[in-house]
């Protein structure tokens, strides 16, 4: 009889190294989020650009002279000159980059919000647990008995909606997800994209409200719930 090798702890696969650049804590609460609700991925590196910065930064490297290796790294800078330096550097190396809001980084995946980030394989572990939410339900008695998250938002904010979300019925679960989600999200209000006419909260909540309009479809919730032209 053949036996097979007792594993050692070399042989777990090595998690995900993150590496994470923000500017005055503008990523500190998807840091938080990472930690609490990440599986397999290690925040390798954060590193936080401390202000006021000039209007333009000649020397880059001067300001972030250390680029930590990662597998996957995000970026929330917010001054273009180091978004743009933090972006070459890591895709010189094949490392992708995503950089979330308005304002789109050439070379990094650019979304809109982090919760609408598509699934990308090379974006390893972080790709598949952060991103477009994804629900799965379960219904008693025609109200909501569970909500468990696959996948959400790197901020936290799917995760604590979905627990203000037992013992709704469905059509109140729909109106109240967005509303949830847009009071928990740390994006800037203020901002809006002239394409889809949106602000970064709108966009939140309607990703959300989409993402538990399937789920209950899923759980055979009765009708099409949320069918109203809202999305």
């Amino acid at each position: 009889m053949t036996t097979m090798p007792a594993r050692t702890p070399t042989d777990s696969p090595r998690p995900c190294r993150v590496a994470v650049f923000q500017e005055g804590g503008s990523g500190a609460r998807k840091v938080a989020g990472i930690r609490a609700h990440g599986r397999d991925i290690e925040v390798v590196a954060d590193v936080d650009v401390a202000g006021p910065l000039p209007e333009f930064i000649d020397e880059p490297e001067a300001v972030l002279p250390r680029l930590p290796e990662a597998d996957v790294v995000l970026c929330f800078l917010r001054h273009p000159d180091l978004a743009d330096f933090v972006v070459r550097h890591y895709a010189a190396r094949g490392t992708p980059v995503v950089a979330s809001g308005p304002r789109p980084v050439e070379g990094a995946d650019s979304p809109f919000t982090c919760c609408s980030l598509p699934r990308r394989p090379a974006l390893g572990a972080y790709g598949e647990q952060f991103g477009l939410p994804e629900f799965e339900v379960r219904l008693e008695a025609g109200r909501i008995a569970e909500v468990r998250v696959r996948r959400g938002a790197s901020c936290g904010a799917t995760w604590e909606a979905a627990r203000r979300l037992a013992g709704l019925a469905p059509e109140a679960a729909l109106a109240a997800v967005g509303r949830e989600v847009q009071y928990l999200c740390c994006a800037d209000p203020s901002a809006f994209d002239p394409v889809s006419g949106k602000s970064p909260l709108h966009h939140a909540g309607h990703v959300h409200r989409a993402a538990l309009r399937k789920a209950l479809e899923r759980a055979g919730a009765p009708g099409r719930p949320g069918d109203d032209g809202r999305g």
